[in-house]
């Protein structure tokens, strides 16, 4: 029934107690802090890279704005928002994991940006209601256990006229879907042992793409949320997908 919480979700291919999910992604990610970048950019051959540009260019970042990064672990999209606000405005880096946003405040500050990081749970957002100018979320998403909570409150701390830009892994193109089957499940996992010396995890992160929802369901959930003009773009032949959702009132 709608507002009972569920008692069970995926975590990859795996059923998991609801309760149990943030644990175990928990340790993925603490096992993977440190060599997060190299293996993203082992992993995508370098696409991430033009994937959050592309993001970035969509949010239309002006001084002044003030902007909340979910999930935002190593700080990739936090840093270039920072340069794009050349001091006037916030930048809220936040993460549920403190391995990931330990990371991620440290490039921050090593670039010399002085904004504020918060380890905090997306589905329980400690900020005030239209706040925010912008919410970004990319490759997070799919890790949270209950993803429509996560999108009410993105939608309750955005402004009336601000914006959430969601990128994700989503449903590549069926033609390629063998391929990226091969490359997922044989070839990630390989690389997650010599680079990571953690296939698990990386085995993990591949199962988790497969069970998110794909671009036109993710969409609906967005609307659902109470977002308007909700629209997505393909990258990669869908291996990634940009959404974007309004909020007008």
């Amino acid at each position: 029934m709608e507002g009972e919480h569920p008692t069970t979700t995926h975590f990859g291919f795996e059923t998991v107690a609801a309760g149990d999910k943030a644990r175990r992604v928990a340790g993925v990610f603490h096992s993977v802090a440190s060599r997060y970048d190299l293996m993203n950019d082992l992993m995508s051959l370098g696409l991430h890279r033009a994937w959050k540009s592309f993001t970035i260019a969509q949010a239309s970042i002006r001084p002044g704005m003030r902007i909340l990064d979910v999930a935002g672990g190593t700080a990739d999209l936090a840093r270039a928002f920072a340069r794009r606000l050349q001091g006037r405005g916030e930048v809220w880096l936040t993460d549920i994991n403190g391995s990931m946003l330990s990371v991620g405040r440290d490039r921050m500050l090593d670039d010399g940006h002085i904004q504020p990081a918060v380890q905090c749970d997306a589905e329980s957002l400690p900020f005030p209601s239209r706040y925010f100018d912008r919410v970004t979320v990319a490759f997070g998403l799919r890790n949270m256990t209950r993803k429509e909570h996560a999108l009410a409150e993105m939608r309750r701390v955005l402004r009336p006229g601000g914006k959430l830009l969601v990128l994700e892994f989503s449903r590549v193109c069926q033609p390629l879907e063998k391929l990226y089957d091969v490359y997922s499940f044989e070839v990630l996992p390989r690389l997650g042992a010599r680079i990571a010396g953690d296939a698990d995890s990386y085995r993990y992160l591949a199962e988790s793409i497969r069970v998110h929802p794909d671009q036109e369901t993710l969409k609906g959930m967005l609307e659902q949320a109470g977002f308007a003009r909700v629209r997505y773009f393909n990258l990669a032949a869908g291996v990634v997908a940009l959404h974007e959702g309004l909020v007008l009132e």
